[in-house]
């Protein structure tokens, strides 16, 4: 069994602007590194034996700043991780691409699909949960990975079997969602937003 705890990145510009980011690297900015040491500090007291984080910048540099204050080594990099590519569509407003694409019943050209982005997160997720369990065998190993939103959704939605997140419900920057990877499964423990 890994405990496995799940922050979204902080705040980038394209967040603020309501700008499609996808698998396009934008970093943080001064409110995203604010909220990722939040994070760090509503952490307080927790435990993690490692870090993983996507290799989008804006995840790397959230985990990099958890790492730091809970004197963690660095990060490692899950590129199962990464955000959902959205293709064509990444650079617009959410409101562009669904009046352009969503409304039309499908997804912009060479965006990865829902199924696709939660085949590999979980993958990665069994990944990370075999390299613990070798680590540690006598013990559960806690593990945080900094990632990205649609990931986090994609992760919520199978482990609840499509009852969370609530229709229209964001996941917050810096948010923290706490799983368990037991013989493979995926469960939730909680959520919550910094």
């Amino acid at each position: 069994m890994t405990l496995l705890t799940l922050v979204r990145h902080g705040e980038t510009d394209w967040n603020r602007q309501g700008r499609l980011q996808g698998s396009t690297d934008i970093p943080l900015n001064e409110t995203g590194r604010e909220q990722a040491r939040a994070a760090a500090a509503s952490l307080h007291g927790a435990s993690f034996d490692v870090v993983y984080t996507s290799p989008l910048g804006r995840a790397r540099e959230t985990a990099e700043i958890i790492a730091h204050a809970h004197g963690l080594a660095s990060p490692l990099i899950a590129t199962g991780m990464r955000e959902r590519g959205y293709g064509d569509g990444e650079g617009m407003s959410w409101e562009e691409y669904a009046r352009r694409y969503r409304a039309a019943g499908h997804d912009a050209p060479n965006a990865e699909t829902a199924e696709q982005l939660l085949a590999r997160s979980l993958a990665s997720l069994r990944r990370i949960d075999l390299a613990a369990r070798r680590r540690s065998a006598p013990r559960p190993e806690s593990v945080l990975v900094a990632t990205h939103g649609g990931v986090i959704r994609a992760l919520l939605e199978h482990a609840s079997a499509g009852t969370l997140p609530d229709p229209g419900q964001r996941i917050g920057n810096a948010s923290l969602h706490r799983f368990v990877m037991d013989g493979g499964g995926l469960r939730l423990i909680d959520a919550a937003t910094v």
